[in-house]
């Protein structure tokens, strides 16, 4: 500002002395040739020539002066407009990040918590201060601090992500945070990272008891059918127990039998006490071959009150999945007991499992009534249901489920002619 000033004046007084010079040297020759020819306009010019000069200098400055104060002036309306629209855009990132629902933390290149809204000193019950004593992973759970670091230099790099990971608040309680991370940009260098985090532990607590109250029901209709299914085979032991209680004699044949009859109630009561136990989540490598074995195991007593049968068409390839087994099981269970409930008697499901592109892929096929299209986009909507006491919520839960294991689940169906499932999961190499 200061040369700029002294630039200005330099222009002024340099125009003031050519202009000066130019009058000199311009009234000396006027003055010559007035006092040769005309001494009472010599002695006019002489007497008033400074008043000429005075006239002529001060309307050459005040050009001068008026065009660089309208160009100050210009100047200063637009660092005016310009800092009125710096803090029109201040006010609105203010607003946006003070008033947004979801939890904003501002964080530096170090990972240091520089500005944390409202909403996130809520969720994490500390003051915006408080938070940013310590950098975000002295907040993270400890099992959860590799993967932000991961999606944090991913952010450095320019590249935005989303992912869940679980905080610790002040209470010491464990909230998951849905969270995306996004790289702060000025003049074209990162300078930081936005975490933008919605706080969804009630929500997926919520998730977790439909599905538990969805397993229970599904328990609680198989139920009849498998002691159906036990009666038989205790009917058998019964009347073995009773023929060595006469005879007194121990048929080894009678006994391979009653073994066989015994480890069948076994394996059937397993699964269900499998199925029924509240476990936590946990995501594991199982294979698919035998996951859909157990749960034929548990169907095939439903299938066998209305005189269907279940084929399991499996590959002698081992296939494995990243799955929690249970809410697998009661993906398939629920698939299977639609396909029963649509057929009539004599009726037949097939179970196939193929791979392909990376995926393992499940199929379920039935020939009972089918679905119309209007009912098929109806599919995996909560309450909604043709059956007189269902609740809608069975196939609701199976698309939340495969959902949370990155899968996808499709029905079609054509009225009078069956119903085909694909049911497709990422395959996991069990060297990975």
């Amino acid at each position: 500002m200061v040369e700029q000033a002294r630039k200005i004046a330099a222009k002024i007084s340099i125009s003031y002395i050519i202009i000066g010079a130019i009058w000199i040297i311009f009234s000396d020759q006027l003055s010559h040739k007035l006092a040769e020819g005309d001494f009472e306009a010599y002695i006019f010019f002489q007497q008033y020539k400074g008043w000429f000069f005075v006239l002529i200098t001060g309307i050459v400055l005040y050009g001068l002066v008026y065009n660089r104060a309208r160009d100050l002036f210009q100047t200063q309306n637009k660092l005016v407009n310009k800092e009125y629209e710096l803090q029109a855009s201040n006010e609105h990132y203010q607003s946006l990040f003070k008033h947004n629902p979801d939890a904003v933390f501002e964080i530096s290149k170090e990972g240091a918590i520089r500005a944390v809204n409202p909403e996130g000193e809520q969720i994490m019950g500390y003051s915006c201060a408080e938070i940013g004593q310590g950098g975000m992973s002295k907040w993270v759970v400890p099992e959860d601090v590799e993967r932000v670091k991961f999606y944090f230099s991913e952010a450095l790099k320019g590249k935005p992500s989303k992912f869940e990971f679980q905080v610790l608040n002040r209470e010491e309680e464990r909230r998951i945070l849905r969270s995306s991370l996004l790289p702060i940009i000025v003049h074209n260098e990162i300078s930081g990272v936005f975490m933008i985090g919605r706080d969804i532990t009630n929500f997926r607590r919520d998730e977790e008891r439909m599905i538990e109250s969805e397993k229970m029901s599904v328990i609680g209709q198989m139920a009849a059918a498998v002691a159906h299914e036990i009666r038989n085979p205790l009917t058998s032991l019964k009347g073995f127990v009773q023929l060595i209680q006469v005879t007194k004699e121990v048929n080894h044949d009678h006994l391979d039998i009653m073994m066989s009859e015994i480890n069948r109630i076994n394996l059937i009561s397993s699964e269900m006490l499998i199925l029924g136990k509240k476990q936590h989540v946990s995501f594991q490598k199982e294979e698919i071959n035998e996951l859909l074995k157990q749960v034929v195991v548990l169907m095939i007593a439903e299938a066998n009150l209305h005189d269907i049968s279940i084929e399991l068409e499996h590959s002698d390839e081992k296939m494995y999945v990243l799955c929690d087994a249970n809410q697998l099981k009661q993906v398939f269970i629920n698939i299977i007991k639609n396909s029963v409930e649509a057929m009539s008697q004599h009726g037949k499901i097939q179970l196939s499992i193929t791979k392909k592109d990376g995926n393992v892929i499940v199929t379920c096929k039935d020939d009972g009534v089918g679905m119309s299209k209007e009912r098929i986009k109806q599919i995996g909507t909560p309450f909604y249901s043709t059956k007189e006491a269902g609740t809608g919520l069975g196939l609701a839960v199976c698309y939340k489920i495969i959902e949370r294991h990155q899968g996808s689940i499709v029905f079609e169906s054509e009225v009078e002619k069956g119903t085909t499932v694909t049911v497709t999961l990422k395959e996991a190499h069990l060297s990975s």
